[in-house]
């Protein structure tokens, strides 16, 4: 592997990472939110998860493992790898909710700058700003080493995913910021704690790339692809399109969902 491929997944992983600051900067410099533009966007992101990974990661950890295994252990072990991907996202969400902190991409908007209520519950968050922090990177973590490491495999198939990512941490800035920004008074920390909470998924993708580069094989590869595809099943499914038809009709996360198939369709055939 050589350093420009590590550089290139590390400038997509911070990319896809650092997108969180553009919520920050819509809470900061837009009026309302643009509820069904966010809701349809939510849409494409889960659309593109999805897809890529029935389409694209899953087989490809496939096929390394049935080289590895043969055809039925192979595909037994590729399985396992998927629903592993999936539990061990749902336990990092289940610990979150076991410290007491909100999911960072629930339903925010712009609007909630100016609304008292808002405002009296959201300072409380100052108290757990560290708690807060934490939550924050040990959700992003397996979202910055799934990046990281489909960019380091398949170039196209990595940019797919940080764009995917890219889109749906754009909520989580507007989440960050708007409580941070009442608990301090402080746009600058708020759009701070917003930056900081994006660098947890290139450091993610970092920390799991040094730690695991020592054991890389074909085996290694081919269960981490099928974890990831995954792991992106599980966001698109219990986080991105609940908060997009939280955000707008349920049509549009829906019409959000199929347009994100079929460009991220529409581009592996276009990559053939």
């Amino acid at each position: 592997m050589t350093s420009e491929n590590i550089l290139f997944a590390l400038g997509l992983t911070l990319f896809a990472g650092l997108s969180t600051g553009i919520g920050s900067a819509l809470a900061f410099f837009t009026k309302r939110t643009n509820k069904k533009v966010l809701s349809i966007a939510l849409g494409f992101s889960a659309g593109v998860m999805i897809y890529i990974s029935f389409v694209e990661i899953f087989f490809k950890g496939q096929d390394l493992l049935v080289q590895s295994f043969g055809e039925k252990k192979g595909v037994i072990i590729n399985v396992i790898s998927f629903f592993t991907g999936i539990l061990v996202i749902a336990l990092i969400d289940k610990l979150i909710h076991m410290l007491g902190i909100e999911n960072p991409h629930e339903d925010m908007q712009v609007e909630d700058l100016e609304n008292p209520e808002k405002r009296a519950d959201y300072k409380a968050l100052y108290k757990t700003g560290l708690i807060t922090a934490s939550a924050i990177a040990i959700h992003n973590f397996p979202e910055g080493l799934a990046t990281f490491f489909s960019a380091l495999q398949d170039p196209k198939m990595g940019i797919a995913i940080a764009m995917a990512v890219a889109i749906h941490n754009i909520p989580e800035g507007i989440a960050v910021s708007v409580p941070i920004y009442y608990a301090t008074g402080s746009k600058k920390k708020a759009f701070f704690y917003s930056f900081l909470s994006g660098l947890s998924e290139p450091i993610g993708g970092l920390i799991g790339y040094f730690f695991l580069a020592q054991f890389m094989s074909d085996t290694l590869t081919g269960c981490i692809f099928a974890a990831v595809a995954g792991i992106m099943v599980f966001i698109s499914i219990d986080q991105l399109l609940p908060a997009a038809r939280e955000y707008g009709e349920h049509h549009l996360s829906i019409y959000g969902l199929i347009l994100g198939m079929a460009v991220m369709a529409l581009s592996l055939i276009l990559f053939i």
